[in-house]
């Protein structure tokens, strides 16, 4: 038994992170220390006044357990990562997972391209970025494309040029065909360099040369011409128009503001690049009461160890605990100075009293809306909790079998986290071992698979595969029977994850849970009803849309496919040169050599595939 006085004599007076377990083991909290002697004690101190949120935590603490660093960085860094990978119940956290789009023009390449990327690389192409918004960026790049001409293919240039013929943007007069060579490296180049003005914030120049060009034809009555240019500058325009908002010199910033009530917060951003503001986006915050400045660190540390791009500034509304040690942490991300500053007067205090309206906003006219959205997700959860009398459910994982009269049986895995699907964990599998429509032996050999991957993936600490979180609730679909399989396969594993059954009635619809052999019925107006509700559907979507996929493949294979070196191309020739396969077994070896392209080699590989005792 874990005995938490006694452990609590134990502490080092080290900087280091802790984490606290409930009496089902699952992290509750993640926190970190410059003494781990002298925080963690603090927690378990009846004289303290802890405040509700704390009180309610530590009733629930089973045990605790401590990683010590060698210094305060060190504990920031191993904190961020440990709350983004456990979602502690306790901790504040941040609800969004957004990443903002990036240019990207590769001028390292001989020929340079432009294009949008959604993380910078260390690599020696230049980004200007991030815009809050894709389309937006996708609007920009498409104008490069048509002002400067600059080629939109992955082609790898010089190597492959002349390979192929030009596209189509060769024609339509959008590109200069680099990859024929009818441009030099160096007249490219130029034009690449305006593109990068152009991303600096050069409008002016680009307008008057559109305005030029857009004169000049139509003076020379080439009015379609002047027309594509007139176009062009109203886009020209347009782009400036939204970076029009300048209130200081060319640096970027990121600009916080907050509004709270509640559990509920708002994080408004303002995105400053070059001295513009090019875009605003707003984060909820899901909080336990904490002061507004504990609310702000924890956003930083959640949001900024996550994004590809930090600014030289961020401004906030009011200074934090810690922040010589966030701005240390930021700094680093970076590689260069980052500083964590608060607007006393002038246009930024402006700027700051307009994001705090924003967020204030949001949060008043979104309020139902996260209502209703909690309510769907973490509240269908707790619900199901309840009706399962269990605790402490992030992540579930549910499984289906989709067959038909045992054509290519397949398995889907599709994963919920905080009653949230997590589509980049999901995973489908093609059933090996069963033949026929076995599902009870289908589903055997899917949960094998997925838990023995995952505790190769365990024993492997440094390998990061995409088995090797595991769920802390299974759902079958079925009842029973499939219950009993999914049990059996992690008693051979030696692993304790509860499981239950997604019970249908007769016309196919959700009916309640089998769970320690019963039935538990579900109210179908209830939240959790309609979350399993949509786990089931899911499952057999993604279930069902594999087995479409491979059975489309299996429909279309031909006997020609399994013939060596009869590719798709020379299959194509044979059924264009013959009516049907019959007149293609007839065939002799010349009959065979004469589609255009096949030569005598191919033609004998399909004549003694056909007739074998002929080799």
């Amino acid at each position: 038994m874990f005995d938490i006085q006694e452990e609590l004599k134990k502490l080092p007076g080290k900087p280091g992170v802790y984490l606290m377990h409930d009496s089902q083991d699952h992290i509750i909290y993640v926190g970190k220390a410059v003494s781990l002697k002298n925080r963690v004690r603090q927690y378990f101190q009846t004289s303290r006044n802890k405040g509700a949120k704390i009180e309610q935590m530590v009733s629930r603490i089973a045990r605790f357990e401590y990683i010590v660093t060698d210094s305060e960085m060190e504990a920031l860094v191993l904190e961020c990562n440990l709350i983004k990978e456990h979602h502690p119940r306790y901790n504040t956290m941040l609800m969004d997972d957004k990443t903002y789009p990036f240019i990207k023009v590769t001028v390292d390449e001989a020929y340079p391209r432009v294009f949008l990327a959604r993380k910078i690389e260390k690599d020696k192409a230049k980004y200007f970025g991030p815009y809050p918004s894709a389309g937006a960026v996708k609007d920009t790049i498409e104008l490069i494309w048509k002002l400067y001409h600059i080629r939109s293919c992955n082609r790898r240039l010089p190597r492959d040029m002349g390979k192929e013929r030009p596209c189509l943007n060769y024609h339509i007069h959008q590109c200069e065909a680099p990859c024929q060579g009818y441009v030099s490296p160096e007249t490219y180049r130029k034009s690449v360099d305006q593109v990068i003005r152009f991303l600096g914030g050069e409008y002016e120049t680009v307008s008057k040369e559109l305005r030029a060009s857009m004169e000049e034809a139509a003076e020379r009555l080439e009015f379609e011409k002047a027309l594509e240019y007139r176009e062009l500058l109203a886009s020209v325009e347009q782009i400036s128009q939204k970076q029009k908002m300048a209130y200081t010199a060319g640096e970027d910033r990121d600009l916080l503001a907050i509004a709270e009530e509640g559990q509920e917060a708002v994080v408004q951003v303002f995105f400053i690049r070059g001295g513009r503001l090019i875009g605003r986006d707003h984060f909820y915050m899901r909080t336990q009461g904490e002061k507004r400045e504990e609310i702000l660190a924890s956003f930083l540390k959640q949001f900024y160890g996550g994004t590809p791009y930090v600014p030289s500034e961020i401004m906030l509304p009011a200074a934090l605990p810690e922040e010589e040690l966030l701005e240390q942490w930021l700094s680093r991300i970076k590689g260069q100075r980052v500083h964590l500053k608060v607007p006393q007067k002038g246009s930024k205090e402006r700027l700051m009293e307009l994001a705090a309206q924003n967020a204030q906003m949001v949060l008043r006219t979104d309020k139902d809306r996260l209502k209703r959205e909690e309510e769907k997700t973490t509240g269908a959860v707790r619900e199901l909790e309840g009706l399962l009398g269990l605790s402490g459910i992030v992540r579930m994982e549910a499984f289906d079998i989709s067959n038909i009269s045992g054509f290519s049986s397949v398995g889907s895995m599709v994963v919920y986290e905080q009653g949230k699907p997590k589509k980049n964990d999901y995973r489908k599998f093609k059933i090996k071992s069963v033949q026929g429509p076995d599902d009870y032996a289908s589903m055997e050999e899917v949960l094998t698979r997925r838990f023995s991957r995952g505790l190769q993936e365990k024993e492997n600490a440094s390998e990061k595969g995409g088995f090797v979180r595991f769920p802390d609730l299974i759902l079958m679909d079925g009842g029973k029977g499939q219950v009993h399989v999914a049990e059996q396969v992690l008693e051979k594993l030696k692993l304790t994850i509860p499981v239950c059954g997604m019970v249908k009635d007769d016309r196919h619809r959700t009916r309640g849970l089998y769970y320690r052999e019963e039935e538990i019925p579900i109210a179908g107006n209830s939240q959790a009803f309609h979350l399993i509700t949509r786990i089931q559907d899911e499952a057999h979507r993604f279930a069902i849309t594999f087995h479409r996929s491979l059975r489309g493949k299996e429909q279309i294979h031909s006997v020609l496919d399994d013939i060596p070196g009869i590719g798709p191309a020379r299959r194509k020739a044979l059924m264009r040169h013959f009516s049907s396969l019959e007149e293609i077994r007839q065939a002799d070896i010349r009959e065979l050599s004469q589609p255009a392209a096949m030569n005598e080699a191919a033609a004998v590989s399909v004549y003694e595939f056909f007739h074998p005792r002929a080799r």
